[in-house]
């Protein structure tokens, strides 16, 4: 039987450490300084170097060679390996599709929906876009400018268009089987993405419905023009349903990956989107923009081996012990850390692989089945990361609409996000209410 340490909560100093680092000096860039994007302009991987940096420095009974065997456990961790892996093989699909197939979805359905439902079928795309692409940032980037576009044309208010986009972006960033949130929550919790997706599902869907339902009320008392036209390739959408199929029917992630790179490559060949040398480019940005993600990954898997040793997750779980009791406690509990983790890093992946270690422990004393766990991880992530005024989703949708010249604050954004809100209502309802994990 494996020896548990003894609980200690100054092993948790390099988590403080790195939410000191990161959240105090991303706040001051951001609103003191007012630079743009300030938080990311924090390099995160030096900010998690200096936490492991002071855990290596804590407990000075352990050599440093036995600390390097102990951060080594942890990132030789199978899980771990397969969601590197995983992070690559998604960033090469996003770098073969490009951005021309979220435009074909688009344009596609404005084109063919009545001008009432324009803000509706905003909503759709990203939904659509995001759990295809598994990027809710990526996701805002492409389909934000032509919210801008459609509010500007339509009489549609820009708050509201800007915040279909984004809460539809999150629905489909929490569903995806490639989001790097589900992957990191699937593989920390160590359980089947099929498994995660059904959990998921049934706590998502009446969340998005009741958003839609929303939208199209507010549609209908609206005054609307025409909308946006723009060209449309419907074969383009190809991989992404290729993906979302493979996905939902339960092929191995990597299985479905390749379907969707191979076929990507073929299509965005043959219909001259792009030449062979600028397809194998696509393909290096594409793997080279999970880097961050990939090196964050391996610093926290040592950095929690570390403070696994020290006796911090035993300190933590004492706390969750006098705060949250029995089953569904134990489900809140996983819930609220990982969104206190998410509020302090901007970041779901991050938060997600923060927190992940952590809550497999809580799953396990509280008996809460591994597919559950991982959908309360990517679920309250998403949650909070779709409502921060300062994560990367607010900011690139601020920034879509500063540069075609609309100036609007996250504060008027944040009221017309229907589906977090309404997410957390769901996920709340979901514990209480719902059959306990077994």
């Amino acid at each position: 039987m494996e020896h548990k340490p003894t609980p200690k909560a100054v092993a948790l100093i390099p988590i403080l450490v790195f939410l000191i680092l990161y959240l105090g000096l991303g706040l001051i860039f951001e609103y003191a300084l007012r630079i743009p994007m300030g938080f990311y302009n924090i390099p995160i991987v030096v900010a998690f170097l200096v936490a492991v940096l002071v855990a290596c420095l804590q407990n000075r009974a352990v050599s440093f060679n036995d600390k390097l065997v102990l951060m080594a456990k942890g990132v030789g961790d199978p899980n771990i390996m397969t969601m590197i892996l995983i992070f690559m093989a998604a960033g090469i699909f996003v770098g073969v599709t490009g951005r021309s197939s979220a435009e074909a979805a688009a344009y596609f359905l404005l084109n063919i929906a009545p001008a009432k439902l324009a803000v509706a079928v905003l909503f759709v795309v990203a939904c659509f876009i995001s759990m295809a692409m598994g990027t809710s940032v990526g996701t805002i980037t492409l389909i934000a400018p032509i919210a801008v576009a459609v509010a500007a044309d339509s009489g549609f208010s820009l708050p509201l268009c800007v915040a279909s986009v984004v809460g539809g972006a999150m629905f489909g960033d929490n569903l995806s089987f490639i989001s790097d949130t589900t992957i990191a929550a699937c593989s920390t919790q160590g359980c089947e993405m099929k498994d995660k997706f059904r959990a998921n599902f049934k706590i998502a869907l009446p969340a998005a419905l009741a958003a839609l339902v929303i939208i199209l009320l507010i549609s209908i008392g609206t005054d609307v023009n025409a909308v946006p036209n723009g060209d449309h390739n419907l074969v383009l959408l190809i991989p992404y349903v290729l993906v979302l199929i493979g996905g939902i029917v339960g092929l191995n992630v990597f299985v479905v990956l390749l379907i969707g790179i191979v076929s990507g490559a073929l299509i965005t060949l043959l219909t001259g989107q792009v030449t062979a040398i600028e397809l194998l480019g696509n393909m290096g940005s594409g793997v080279s923009g999970m880097f961050e993600t990939v090196m964050v990954t391996i610093l926290v898997s040592a950095l929690c081996g570390l403070i696994r040793a020290y006796g911090g997750f035993e300190s933590l779980l004492q706390f969750i012990r006098r705060c949250f009791k029995g089953n569904r406690g134990g489900q809140l509990g996983v819930g609220l850390l990982v969104g206190v983790m998410d509020i302090a890093t901007a970041n779901n992946t991050v938060a997600i692989v923060m927190a992940g270690p952590i809550a497999k422990e809580i799953s396990e004393e509280y008996g809460i089945e591994p597919k559950r766990a991982a959908s309360l991880l990517d679920t309250f992530s998403c949650i909070f990361q779709g409502i921060i005024p300062y994560g990367a989703q607010m900011l690139v949708a601020i920034s879509a609409c500063t540069t075609l010249g609309y100036t609007i604050s996250a504060f008027e954004i944040i009221p017309m996000l229907f589906y977090p809100f309404l997410l957390a209502v769901s996920s709340i309802l979901f514990i209480l209410f719902t059959k306990k994990s077994k």
